[in-house]
């Protein structure tokens, strides 16, 4: 795990200017890689690695890594769990010999031997940078899910990227804002996986890989997630369980490959649950973590932790969060942000993260679990949709009622009115429409309405509506499988692999997501949604797979997010920090990006009996504002 970024020009030298930026970017990315720094100029490219050694500590891995002649170049961001098994079967036989004990050495070797086609046979994350400097050639890749980032610039020159947004921002790039992402974070509060908020700047869309060459530069796929029908029926739901548990099982083995301490963060939910049972299998001492809430202990699932803890006999420890550890991060965490993005869950992620960093250096996860096998409440909803009229019909009947009714994630009630008015919503809407919206914190006409007349000129909403399509084209009534595979591309790798990845890096920490195997996603689309969920369970296969590993008090009980208390705070401690400051009038009037109208019916909301949702938009609007200011960006 670590940080990359590097130029390839297209026909002259590198500019004493772009490596002078090149150098710059080092201290920018050094949290995400602070163990060693490694720089290479060629005549038309320049690469910059910062690492966090996982694998092979020595010196001898650090890099760019160079082949013995020097020809070949391998800039290298994640992890390759089997490599030894690649070394094996498509190296030794050819007589090659490694001087390393690092994967880093045998994927440049996959690459020399086998281009681009190597990228198949990887298990594991990465972003990476093949370079061969004899015919000025690179591949540029990102992994299968989009778990490790890979930022863009291009312009008629150069071609720049970077494992960060602000390592770009070293360099003399375009700042202007793409009105069109503008728009779709404050529907989403993230951006779509191949966005950026800058023109000119893009992300590799995961599994896909660019190939730069005298004949420019194209770009492909060499992986996608595919629901195979044609598989439903050929094993039992028996045989899918055992099928589960061994895939899984190898996943999390491959994951415990490390030559740093390792543990794993537990929940107490189902998935990291089932993670730690396996894992724990695999070695006599095994440090897991968990974050508790002192104020707010009705969200607090740690006893639950506790007992799969207990029964595992891992070195549990809890980290208990009171408000005033949220405060304290709250700045580290916007000033860490390069870009827009308002998962307001990276705060305690964040938290989780610098703890257990003290501890380990490489965490397993539970992530990737609810999307691939529908554990969150709107693929119940959807289910009920599509195997229940009576309940579409009554949500469509009552939507009225719920709409009227105060709503708020703070309390039981108010939060299940707000399912209610959300899902009441969702039934008047096809389902494409409904994916989407239910993937987002504002409507498209919402969002729109918190801009200025010139910004709403420049936002093209037919190109929105055309990237809300791409997201949701395979949603075609067919199984719930659709709606999980429309997750698996957007709101994974947009939102959640996101935050995990920018939280943990901002304290270099390794996640590994065993859920997240390729091997087990693919299994996972080859099953009818009947294996995974039903009238009575969410996530069912998960669920029965591991019954027997897990403590019974940890089923049957209703799924448990947490919300940081933004509401209050943005009543009381933050209030003139937001709107004396961020929002205040004449800087908003000036920026010409918002409304203000739009800002001060958006106070009074936050300050009536009724707030509803409103602080995950002011959450936006402060991201945004303190990113905008910070990097000197501009609309036009």
């Amino acid at each position: 795990m670590c940080r990359i970024a590097g130029i390839v020009n297209f026909n002259k030298s590198i500019s004493t200017k772009d490596w002078t930026s090149l150098q710059a970017c080092s201290p920018i990315l050094e949290k995400g890689g602070p163990d060693a720094e490694g720089l290479r100029r060629n005549d038309k490219s320049a690469f910059l690695h910062r690492r966090l050694s996982i694998i092979d500590t020595s010196e001898a891995a650090n890099q760019p890594f160079l082949s013995l002649n020097g020809r070949y170049q391998l800039l290298f961001n994640g992890e390759i769990f089997n490599y030894k098994e690649l070394y094996t079967s498509h190296l030794a036989p050819k007589n090659i010999r490694l001087k390393t004990a690092s994967d880093t050495e045998v994927l440049l070797h996959l690459f020399i031997e086998y281009g681009t086609a190597a990228l198949e046979l990887l298990s594991g994350f990465f972003a990476l940078c093949f370079y061969d400097t004899e015919e000025h050639k690179a591949i540029i890749a990102r992994d299968r899910f989009g778990k490790k980032p890979l930022v863009i610039f291009e312009d008629e020159d150069r071609f720049i990227f970077c494992s960060e947004m602000k390592g770009l921002m070293a360099f003399d790039i375009s700042r202007k804002i793409n009105p069109i992402a503008l728009q779709l974070y404050f529907q989403l509060n993230y951006l779509p996986p191949h966005l950026s908020m800058l023109q000119n700047v893009r992300k590799l869309s995961p599994g896909h890989y660019l190939e730069f060459s005298s004949n420019g530069i194209t770009e492909k796929s060499f992986y996608s997630t595919k629901i195979r029908t044609e598989e439903y029926n050929k094993m039992s739901y028996d045989e899918a369980k055992k099928t589960l548990i061994d895939k899984m099982r190898i996943s999390v083995r491959e994951r415990m490959i490390a030559d740093v301490p390792l543990g794993a963060f537990l929940s107490g939910g189902i998935d990291s649950s089932v993670v730690v049972a396996l894992a724990a299998q695999e070695t006599d001492k095994l440090n897991t973590f968990s974050i508790g809430y002192k104020d707010n202990p009705v969200f607090d699932e740690t006893k639950f932790a506790k007992l799969v803890a207990k029964k595992y006999n891992t070195q549990h420890q809890v980290f208990y969060l009171e408000e005033t550890d949220y405060k304290e991060e709250l700045f580290n965490i916007l000033d860490y942000l390069d870009e827009p993005f308002a998962d307001s869950s990276a705060i305690p992620q964040f938290i989780l993260c610098k703890k257990t960093k003290k501890e380990v250096t490489v965490a397993l996860s539970g992530d990737g679990g609810d999307e691939v096998f529908a554990g969150y409440n709107k693929h119940k909803a959807e289910w009920m949709f599509r195997n229940n009229k009576s309940f579409s019909g009554f949500a469509k009947v009552t939507a009225p009622i719920w709409n009227a009714l105060p709503k708020t994630r703070n309390s039981f009630l108010g939060n299940k009115v707000r399912q209610m008015n959300k899902f009441s919503k969702g039934a008047q809407l096809s389902m494409k429409d409904r994916f989407f919206r239910w993937c987002s914190i504002l409507d498209q006409k919402e969002s729109f309405n918190l801009f200025s007349e010139k910004t709403q000129s420049l936002i093209k909403v037919n190109k929105v509506d055309e990237i809300q399509s791409e997201y949701t084209q395979k949603i075609q009534n067919q199984d719930l499988n659709e709606f999980l595979l429309a997750d698996l591309n957007l709101v994974l790798p947009g939102d959640m692999l996101h935050k995990v990845d920018m939280m943990s890096m901002a304290n270099a920490l390794e996640v590994r997501s065993p859920f997240l195997d390729y091997k087990v996603v693919d299994f996972a689309f080859s099953i009818p949604e009947t294996y995974k969920i039903d009238k009575n369970l969410k996530k069912r296969i998960v669920q029965d797979s591991f019954r027997s590993m897990l403590p019974e008090e940890i089923y049957n009980r209703p799924k448990q997010g947490f919300e940081i208390p933004l509401l209050e705070w943005f009543r009381t401690d933050l209030h003139s920090f937001i709107f004396d400051d961020l929002l205040e009038k004449e800087f908003v009037e000036s920026q010409g990006i918002f409304d203000y109208a739009e800002i001060e019916r958006i106070r009074k909301k936050l300050m009536s009996n009724n707030p509803e949702y409103i602080q995950a938009t002011i959450w936006a609007l402060i991201v945004f504002q303190y990113w905008y200011k910070k990097y000197d960006v501009s609309i036009n």
